[in-house]
Parts: C-alpha cells; sequence; structure tokens
C-alpha cells in the first residue's frame, strides 16, 4: 500500500513544476520547449509531471492563469478598501512596485505571443485568450472606474475603453519585442509617452 501524500506536499510539488517551467518557457519560448525540458528543470520523473499536466498547453495555461488571476482577485480585495490612490496603483499593475517604465518586457511576452498566434486557429486555445483578455480587461477598468467614482480620474471616457487601449499598447510592445531588435523599439520612451497619454486622458487629479 503506497502511503499517502498531503494536500500541501501536492500544491508544494506543482508550484515547484510551474516554477521551474516559466523559467524553461522564458528560455527556449514556448514552440521549442517540450515536456522533458520541463522534466529536467523540474526533477522530476513523467509520471510526476504528467500527474499535474496532461501536456505542453495544459503547464503554460496554468503558468498565465495563476499569474493573471492572482493580480486581479489582489487588486479587488484592495478596491474593497479605501485607496489612497488609484493611479499609483494602476501604475503598479502596469509597471510593478516600481511603478516606473523601464527597459525590461515581461521576459514571458514572447512565449505569450508564440502561444497564442500560433493557436490562433485553435478553438480551445481561441476560448481561452478570450477569457485571458476579459480578466486584464477587468484588472485594469476595475481600477479606473474606482478612480472615477472617488473623483481622482475624469469621466470623459468610459473605464472599459482605457483598459482596452491599455491592453492593445502593452500587446504591441509585446510583439514589437519579440520580432525587431531592442533598441528599435524605445520600450521605456514609448512606455512614458503612453503614461503621459493615460494621464491626459484620466485627468489625473493629485
Amino acid at each position: 500500500m503506497s502511503p499517502k501524500v498531503s494536500k500541501e506536499h501536492l500544491e508544494q510539488r506543482r508550484a515547484k513544476i510551474v516554477e521551474a517551467a516559466t523559467k524553461v518557457f522564458i528560455e527556449h519560448g514556448y514552440e521549442r520547449t517540450t515536456m522533458k525540458h520541463v522534466m529536467d528543470a523540474a526533477e522530476v520523473s513523467r509520471g510526476g509531471l504528467y500527474q499535474y499536466f496532461s501536456n505542453k498547453e495544459d503547464l503554460f495555461e496554468a503558468i498565465l492563469a495563476e499569474k493573471l488571476s492572482s493580480q486581479v482577485l489582489e487588486t479587488d480585495e484592495l478596491l474593497k478598501d479605501t485607496v489612497e490612490s488609484h493611479w499609483v496603483l494602476l501604475l503598479t499593475r502596469l509597471f510593478g512596485e516600481g511603478q516606473e517604465p523601464d527597459d525590461k518586457m515581461d521576459p514571458l511576452a514572447a512565449s505569450n505571443l508564440e502561444f497564442f498566434i500560433t493557436g490562433r486557429n485553435n478553438p480551445r486555445r481561441r476560448s481561452y485568450a478570450q477569457e485571458r483578455y476579459s480578466y486584464a480587461l477587468k484588472l485594469y477598468a476595475n481600477i479606473i472606474k474606482a478612480g472615477q467614482q472617488s473623483g481622482e480620474f475624469s469621466t470623459k471616457y468610459s473605464s472599459e475603453m482605457i483598459a482596452r487601449s491599455i491592453i492593445a499598447f502593452i500587446d504591441g510592445l509585446a510583439l514589437d519585442n519579440a520580432i525587431l531588435p531592442k533598441e528599435d523599439i524605445k520600450l521605456k520612451e514609448q512606455s512614458i509617452l503612453f503614461v503621459e497619454y493615460l494621464r491626459l486622458a484620466l485627468e489625473v487629479r493629485d
């Protein structure tokens, strides 16, 4: 009779696999990554890996879902209380704790593009892309709407439309970053300019 494995242990092992897989996808990209790469990086057996994820697509979806859903949940919890500055919260979600644009792109951005573009005709992939877009839209729109309700932001433009513009900007930079030389993108400069566009559109009241 095989010994029982605690739920906590199973969750820790799954987290270890996800962490290792994230590094592998960053290094190799989505298309070139194999489950063998992940097995080696996570130091698990084939059975140990397939116990949690049936294929590479399941694994990559898990990585994307955990990152975005956690941000949405965390933001929703913050918005339940009094937020000192919705502008600062928006910048934090865009650029991290530093709240300042830099020349660094999300290291998974190129793999994200591969995943969605190569699977654009796959019904499952398209459905997941729509779900992911909805999560991102909710993330930004909820912050903006709360800022509008508090009087910190102007209501000149709808929160949803500004949120869509943010997603389009991020996705556009991700595409450029994947196919163009980094010096041609001017990531930091474009991001600084976009922040100014947002500030004007929202008429941010400091």
